[in-house]
């Protein structure tokens, strides 16, 4: 599968207009992007700045289009789960199954200082992931399909892509960003890394669904084995710390509620089953703009022109990118800019 490129619009200051934004995901569609990926925000550094609801703009957009996907970011900690779990199906149908979401700890501490809530980083953290663990319960008891998760991280910070491998797609972000395209050896290392951690996830996991194998098939001395397995990995600790992730990625309640499908579907292939329904890997559709089942994505921002975005963006791809979202804000032309970048389409169909 090609490179997917999307247009990425802040929803603040000049872009704080739904109807703008709308706008712009039409023409990005006509122009041949495959996605327009949204900010959120309730306040601004400037506070003379308007600042314009994101799931209005992405339902808006998501009405007016047919193609693109719909990429949104959500500051997930300062939300009530439940609305974003009604927001977020309801949108995924009014797109046809085009949402992506991105679930991020937030940047503006004032967006939770001056509401009455806690602006501390960890409790944030926490927040996160037990909001995390929250959406994709209710989404699986509300009849929805697991929408695909993108997490972000500060690189070379590594709790965020810790988590983002846990999920269905990483989108780091750089110091100093907007001043420069990120280094292909920075890009690296951060897919080496992500990579990594999925490695490791998937050895604890795979342990995970044998005991579930042997569980299913009965008898304590399977199960003896299947402990003696795990401590051959790494002993009393090592089998602390996967109890420890685990509960961390879907809570106490999760953990009770999958034992509790399991058990009523019965057996191995009922594990699998549920694995299989939990994991969320992909989006609807194969192709440009969506992403293929069990296929993990690498996201990066950055800036080209259509000329040479295809030489621009070659070394990432090959490094592991599958999203490349055009930066498009107020420090780059602003709008009059945008609009142009966007009409000029992903990559010029000369280069």
């Amino acid at each position: 599968m090609g490179l997917n490129y999307a247009v990425g619009l802040p929803t603040v200051g000049e872009f704080g207009d739904v109807r703008r934004l709308v706008g712009m995901g039409v023409a990005a569609e006509r122009s041949g992007w495959d996605g327009v990926h949204l900010w959120d925000h309730l306040l601004y550094h400037d506070p003379s700045w308007p600042v314009t609801n994101s799931v209005v703009a992405a339902s808006a957009i998501a009405a007016a289009t047919e193609r693109v996907r719909i990429i949104l970011t959500i500051v997930l900690p300062r939300r009530q789960v439940q609305d974003v779990a009604q927001e977020t199906l309801a949108l995924d149908e009014l797109s046809g199954g085009r949402l992506t979401v991105v679930p991020i700890i937030g940047s503006v501490d004032r967006e939770f200082s001056d509401f009455g809530l806690d602006a501390d980083m960890r409790a944030r953290g926490r927040a996160l992931d037990e909001r995390l663990a929250g959406l994709k319960e209710l989404w699986a008891a509300w009849g929805g399909r697991q929408i695909p998760i993108w997490c972000g991280g500060l690189w070379p910070n590594r709790a965020g892509l810790r988590r983002a491998a846990r999920f269905d797609g990483a989108m780091p972000i750089y110091q100093h960003q907007r001043e420069r395209n990120v280094s292909i050896d920075e890009f690296r290392a951060t897919v080496a890394f992500v990579r990594g951690e999925m490695a490791g996830r998937g050895s604890a996991d795979a342990t995970v669904e044998g005991r579930g194998e042997i569980a299913s098939q009965g008898g304590a001395d399977p199960t003896a084995k299947g402990r003696g397995e795990m401590a051959s990995q790494g002993g009393t600790a090592s089998a602390a710390e996967g109890r420890g992730e685990m509960a961390g990625e879907r809570g106490t309640e999760a953990t009770a509620l999958s034992r509790g499908r399991i058990a009523e579907r019965g057996g191995a292939d009922a594990t699998a089953e549920w694995r299989g329904e939990m994991a969320g890997l992909g989006s609807a559709g194969t192709g440009r703009g969506s992403s293929q089942p069990n296929m993990f994505d690498f996201v990066l921002e950055g800036a080209t022109e259509a000329a040479t975005a295809a030489d621009q963006t070659a070394a990432y791809s090959a490094a592991g990118l599958t999203w490349w979202i055009e930066a498009l804000g107020y420090w780059r032309g602003g709008v009059a800019f945008a609009g142009k970048r966007i009409s000029h389409g992903p990559v010029d169909s000369g280069s």
